[in-house]
């Protein structure tokens, strides 16, 4: 009897940890946004170098195209600060069609994007790792934040307001951004045991950003059903 009681006891404490009362309470979405933020000013931080080289030999436009994973991390960070606001300052209240838009391109920015380059990141760490590069820890932690950014992302898809329009705007994005990533050679640097494996990582990438897109497409159809 006691042992089934402990079996319910913990069955309850698991249920209140993946229920939407833990996820969505205010506390722990600070503490998402706080560590999504955090993570964002790393991710900019070790894209430092790249960037003051193109900055200092190319054209100073493609600068915004370079950062992919920082620039993901930051739009999700954006896109739960919507969450907090929404739940707190502006619950019940009707918004602006200004306010819709951008919150619009930003979620499905971050949905596109942290799709992406979450499972981008992981799969050139796998591949650098089985051609011979050594995976230490800096590459597991990438590991594990990728993979959290698309686990993040999927998790808190329900309560991202976008729609069809922010999805076309969010793909003209990623695929100019595929293109002068392989073309104007702005790639996120790899293992340079994989830089003789470039066209195929090129086409790897673009089916991620049509994944991406493909996912958004998907959550967006799902609320709508569910709307209705």
């Amino acid at each position: 009897m006691a042992n089934r009681q402990l079996d319910a006891d913990e069955g309850t404490m698991w249920r209140f940890f993946w229920s939407e009362n833990f996820f969505f309470s205010k506390a722990m979405l600070w503490l998402l946004f706080i560590t999504n933020a955090a993570g964002t000013v790393y991710g900019y931080i070790w894209y430092g170098n790249q960037l003051r080289l193109i900055y200092n030999t190319m054209d100073r436009w493609l600068l915004p195209f370079v950062p992919d994973s920082p620039t993901a991390s930051l739009f999700f960070t954006l896109s739960l600060f919507y969450i907090i606001i929404d739940r707190t300052l502006l619950q019940g209240t009707q918004h602006s069609r200004f306010y819709s838009s951008i919150r619009a391109f930003v979620d499905a920015f971050a949905i596109v994007t942290s799709v992406k380059y979450g499972i981008w990141a992981v799969a050139m760490i796998a591949a650098g790792g089985a051609q011979g590069d050594p995976i230490v820890w800096k590459e597991w932690m990438l590991v594990v934040s990728h993979l959290g950014m698309v686990l993040q992302v999927i998790l808190f898809s329900r309560y991202m307001r976008f729609g069809q329009l922010s999805i076309v705007f969010v793909g003209i994005w990623v695929l100019i951004n595929d293109y002068l990533d392989y073309h104007s050679m702005i790639y996120p640097w790899l293992p340079d045991i994989l830089e003789d494996d470039l066209s195929i990582i090129e086409m790897f990438t673009m089916f991620l950003s049509l994944l991406g897109l493909l996912t958004a497409a998907i959550i967006y159809k799902i609320r709508i059903k569910q709307i209705q």
